[in-house]
């Protein structure tokens, strides 16, 4: 395995890790505070960052079926949240992770 870069967010306020404090997502890139999964609040992400994607899958969600790809931070390798790769309404086409 080669070197880890981690991306260095600047802002006045990000969201982070909670494993290892990488930095994810800055706070003007939450489209949607108001969004839940099964383990809870959850936040919906127009782009982060310092992230490695897992393998596609159809997955049962509280709004239907999606295929979608699990977000692990790529400094922990923790779960950190999924990204919708396709569903039946077209805004779910961004990130959703629960940081």
């Amino acid at each position: 395995m080669g070197r880890i870069f981690l991306v260095e967010l600047k802002g006045r306020s990000y969201y982070k890790c909670r494993f290892c404090n990488s930095h994810l997502a800055l706070a003007d890139s939450v489209l949607s505070w108001s969004f839940n999964c099964r383990r809870g609040r959850a936040y919906l992400f127009s782009d982060v960052v310092n992230i490695m994607l897992g393998p596609q899958e159809e997955r049962l969600m509280l709004s239907g079926m999606h295929t979608v790809e699990d977000i692990f931070c790529c400094c922990c390798g923790q779960i950190v949240g999924w990204k919708y790769v396709s569903s039946f309404q077209p805004f779910f086409s961004c990130f959703a992770a629960k940081i």
